[in-house]
This record gives structure tokens, sequence and C-alpha cells, in this order.
């Protein structure tokens, strides 16, 4: 693996990239080889809820499914907020239940998700993905045991630089999300900001997959 694509939505087939893609339950494509499946926030339909955690669970015990996600929260949609957080809890149950990384949609809700974690004892290590937010949440979050996915924004926002600049090596993961730029591009500005080459920066994000997916 030279490189890993943290939170994709497009399979690519690279030979050289290990791309962690989105699945939803209920449009499941087997051809896919590593990916990670869960109820998004904005897709809860609450007749299917059950449904969808049975396909999810089943999904959980097999060798390709790497992590359970994207799921979590979303202050800025119109699904009711308790009925988020009671599909987020049910996925971070099955996580722990089978000891499965979890890919963390947040928006406009860090604090209710850290509480999540913190009153729920979750172990399994909780990435949120897609991050664009202050220094500040960046080190709450950190402290708070979770590690942070950049893409997106990344390539896109200057503000985040020294952001990104400030996470701890042992900290982060870069992903594509749903951009047309490659993961690579990712990695060659990550690895700039970082002030460290493009063989160094493989190293640490394979340590990093190491120790949460390993």
């Amino acid at each position: 693996m030279e490189y890993f694509n943290f939170h994709t939505h497009q399979f690519t087939n690279q030979s050289n990239v290990l791309e962690l893609v989105n699945q939803y339950p209920k449009d499941f494509d087997a051809e896919i080889p590593f990916y990670s499946i869960g109820i998004h926030p904005w897709y809860i339909e609450e007749n299917r809820i059950d449904a969808d955690l049975k396909i999810i669970e089943e999904k959980l015990q097999t060798q390709n499914c790497l992590a359970i996600g994207e799921c979590g929260l979303d202050k800025r949609i119109e699904v009711p907020f308790e009925l988020q957080l009671s599909v987020f809890e049910k996925q971070l149950e099955l996580a722990e239940r089978y000891k499965k990384p979890v890919v963390i949609h947040c928006v406009a809700a860090f604090q209710e998700v850290m509480a999540v974690k913190k009153n729920r004892n979750i172990k399994v290590p909780m990435i949120i993905h897609g991050f664009a937010k202050n220094n500040q949440l960046a080190q709450q979050l950190i402290t708070a045991g979770f590690h942070l996915s950049f893409g997106k924004y990344l390539l896109k926002n200057p503000d985040l630089k020294a952001v990104f600049q400030n996470v701890p090596n042992d900290r982060f993961f870069l992903e594509t999300d749903t951009i047309e730029e490659s993961i690579q591009e990712v990695y060659d500005l990550a690895a700039e900001y970082k002030g460290i080459n493009i063989k160094e920066l493989q190293s640490i994000i394979s340590s990093n997959y190491k120790s949460v997916f390993e």
C-alpha cells in the first residue's frame, strides 16, 4: 500500500491505493474490495433502521469491512436530532461488539459526539472525516481520543494549513471523499504542509493504519 484513502465514495481500483469506500446498506456493492458501511444521518429512514443495522452487523463480521460508517450527527438537517443520536449509538454498539473503527460524519455537533464517546465509554478508534474546523476544536478532539481525516478542505482552504500542521503525526488520515482530485494530490499537499517527503508521509499513514485497522 503506497497510498491509503481513508474515505471515498468512488472506487478507482488503483493497484497502489487502498481505498476505504463508503457503502450504504441498501446499495451494497459486493465488488468493492474494502469498505466501510453505515447509516449516514442524512439517509436515516425510520422504516429501514432495523433492516439496515442487520445488514451492517452481517458485513462487520467479514474481513473486507474495515470500519463502520460513515455515521454520526448533523445539526443542519431536518432529521430529528434524537433519532440521529439513537441510530448513531446503535452503530457504536456494533462497532464495539465487532471491534471496528468508526468513520464519523459530524456537522455542528462536535460536543455531542465527544459526549457520546465519553458517556458510552467507546474504546474503538473514532475518526472524524473531512475535518475543516479550527485548531482549538482539533486539539479538543485529539485530547478526547479522536483521529482526524483531512482531504477536500485541506485542498480548498489555506486556513487549514496551520490546523493540520498542529495535528500529531499519529492522529491523522487523508481522504478524497467526493472530490475529483486524487489521493496522491492530497498526499502531495499534506507532505508539503508537514515539511516532509512523500515516503515519510506514507510511513506515518501506514503506521496509523496499523494502529487503527489491524
